[in-house]
Parts: structure tokens; sequence; C-alpha cells
């Protein structure tokens, strides 16, 4: 009888490994855990090229978000983004400026950010003047840039 068996897993399984590895386990728990609930699949010779192949093309997809962070970081870091709302005589908005309301005043500008990858002050950012917003580009890049708020004439 096998002391182990190699399963490749499909899903990522707490103090075994991450979705895509191939793993030696214990028949029993391949058998009556892993496999029934879909967490792994036989390590099949096809099986194994399959996943090899899709390994190296999570590869290549990685390095290329990575390289297009890169290139947004390089283009969003110092630019500063201007943004006019009505304002009170103190200097405090009527309302707020949102993370949609700087991805639109950015996207103006040429730069396609997603709102929900901008980080502002929990609730918006509520005064005239430069603040400083953070944009997660993901592959852990992030690039801070300023966002000028101005009363509205």
């Amino acid at each position: 009888m096998a002391t182990h068996v190699q399963v490749i897993l499909r899903e990522d399984v707490d103090k075994l490994g991450k979705a895509g590895e191939l793993v030696r386990v214990r028949p029993g728990y391949a058998r009556n855990f892993l496999l029934p609930r879909g967490l792994a699949a036989p390590a099949t010779e096809g099986q194994v090229r399959r996943i090899e192949h899709e390994r190296q093309a999570a590869l290549a997809r990685a390095a290329r978000l990575r390289a297009e962070a890169e290139a947004a970081v390089r283009a969003l870091e110092g630019i500063v983004v201007r943004v006019v709302r009505p304002a009170g005589e103190e200097g405090k908005l009527f309302g707020a400026v949102t993370a949609a309301d700087v991805a639109r005043a950015l996207a103006e500008l040429g730069h396609a950010v997603d709102r929900k990858r901008l980080e502002l002050p929990a609730q918006g950012i509520r005064s005239v003047g430069e603040h400083e917003v953070l944009a997660r580009l993901g592959g852990g890049m992030s690039a801070r840039f300023r966002v000028h708020v101005e009363a509205q004439a």
C-alpha cells in the first residue's frame, strides 16, 4: 500500500500549500477530504503538465501586470490633480471630494485609475487645500499624488 500519493491543489489549503502546487499527502487524506471537496485533483502526468503550463502563464501575466503598475507609478508620482467644489467662507466644502471624483479628475488628465484603488480619508476630502492621496496599483506597487481642492467662484 502506498504511504503517500501526489495531488495537485485546486485551492489554497492551510498548512498544506497554495493552489497549483503538487503536494504529497496520505491516501486517506486525499480520498476522504481533499478530493471530495474539490480542493485537489489526482496528479496524473497530463494534469502535472497542464498545471506547469498554467504556472508559466501566471508568471508571465504577473510580470506584465507588474510592469504596467510600475509605469503607472512613474506617471502618477508627483502629479497634482485639481478639483473645484463649492465651499463655505471657512474653507469647508459643501459635501466631500470622493474617490470617484478623484478618479474622474485623473481620467481627464489621461490616467485611468479605478476609484476602489484610491485611498482617501474615511469621509472623503472635506476642506479646501492640498491633500495627499495613495493609489494602490497592484503588484505591491503604490503611488502618492496630491489633490488640490479649490473653492468654486
